[in-house]
């Protein structure tokens, strides 16, 4: 029964960091809609995954793709890593780092 309701809880905080996020990238594409100089710097990155279940692969990968700016391209056959597409990536590591630490590390509390 806790171990529930802790799970509901870490469901809502991943919706609300989600929200957060959509908010935050939504802002930022639009921006670089309207201003005339060109601020992308595109780029494919690869991330190794901790996430293991196919909900939680699922799940990881559209959240991602939800977020303007980013979008998941596949994943491995092994299942051990996704590839993503970010729109600004200025540092492959800490793009990696933001999705592990954040989107990935939340969806394993709420599904495995």
């Amino acid at each position: 029964m806790m171990k529930a309701v802790i799970r509901v809880g870490k469901g809502f905080e991943l919706a609300l960091y989600l929200l957060y996020e959509l908010f935050v990238s939504s802002f930022r594409v639009a921006w670089e809609v309207v201003t005339v100089r060109t601020y992308s710097r595109p780029g494919i990155i690869a991330v190794p995954l901790d996430v293991r279940s196919d909900l939680g692969i699922t799940l990881l990968a559209n959240l991602i793709s939800l977020t303007p700016g980013s979008l998941s391209l596949e994943v491995s056959p092994d299942r051990r890593v996704l590839y993503v597409h970010v729109m600004f990536i200025d540092d492959a590591e800490s793009e990696r780092s933001n999705i592990k630490n954040n989107f990935e590390r939340r969806v394993l509390e709420v599904v495995e």
